[in-house]
């Protein structure tokens, strides 16, 4: 980070119906992001604010993407940051597909026509050892009050099936499941209403973050643990607190569709690096 200490760092402001990014662009310049960078830029009142960083660099595809959550830690993915940068890059290069890397795999992204953007976010892991569950059992019903759903999506989720989503008091509900001994590696937590065969009322407690208004991993694995209870197709419209995705479950991953948004432009200053490292 030195180079960008001594000339400031430039990022952008992103969001996929309210989930909220910082994106920095290494493509053409060393960064080195650290947990106390994150969580300096992460700061909402002495920072930038952020549900996730995200990081472009150069990769075996397009680019490679890496993840930050607010607390310092990282993330193997993030659908609507992978969205957003999709996008961004998509707009760039004047082309309708991209291949990217992140550390949950290869992911594919096509404009989706009316401004949306569609990634593919890979296949859902449905094994105990995929999401990581701490043991072996059956992901379909976790022996855990409410008998959730577990599913893997590059990171671990725990959905649980619920009457009224917006009931669910998820400020004590999510901490309580996010750090559950069943995930050794925390979990984010959904709570989903099914409100018809292809339509869903969901809300989430993000991994790292807290109340989030929506997250596109979380959205993926409501809609494989609804489909893979038999409550809808694998083609369902998930409405969260900030918005509006579709989500199709297709043979060859989980396809997420919805609107991004690239809000501003700025400069992180050499000052605010220096305090951050």
């Amino acid at each position: 980070m030195s180079d960008a200490q001594d000339t400031g760092l430039p990022f952008m402001k992103m969001h996929g119906l309210g989930n909220d990014f910082v994106v920095v662009d290494a493509r053409a310049r060393s960064v080195e992001v650290t947990s106390a960078l994150a969580m300096a830029i992460g700061d909402r009142h002495r920072g930038i604010g952020f549900d996730q960083l995200a990081v472009i660099r150069e990769g075996k595809g397009d680019a490679h993407l890496e993840f930050w959550n607010s607390d310092g830690t990282q993330a193997g993915a993030c659908g609507n940051a992978t969205r957003c940068i999709a996008r961004y890059l998509l707009d760039e290069t004047g082309r309708d597909s991209l291949h990217l890397t992140t550390a949950r795999g290869d992911l594919y992204a096509v404009d989706a026509g009316d401004g949306l953007t569609s990634v593919n976010m890979g296949a859902p892991f449905l094994d105990w050892q995929g999401v990581p569950l701490a043991e072996e059992m059956d992901t379909l019903e976790l022996p855990v009050e409410g008998g959730p759903v577990a599913t893997g999506m590059g990171n671990p989720h725990c959905t649980f099936f619920v009457e009224d989503a917006e009931a669910i008091p998820l400020e004590t509900f999510g901490p309580r499941y996010e750090h559950h001994p069943l995930f050794p590696e925390r979990t984010n937590v959904q709570v989903a209403s099914v409100i018809g065969p292809d339509h869903i009322r969901m809300r989430v407690w993000e991994r790292g973050v807290g109340l989030t208004l929506a997250s596109g991993s979380s959205s993926c694995a409501v809609a494989v643990a609804a489909a893979r209870r038999g409550l809808t197709g694998r083609n369902v419209r998930i409405d969260l607190d900030g918005g509006t995705l579709r989500v199709e479950w297709r043979e060859d991953g989980v396809w997420m569709t919805g609107p991004t948004m690239h809000v501003c432009d700025g400069v992180l200053t050499a000052d605010f690096l220096r305090a951050a490292s």
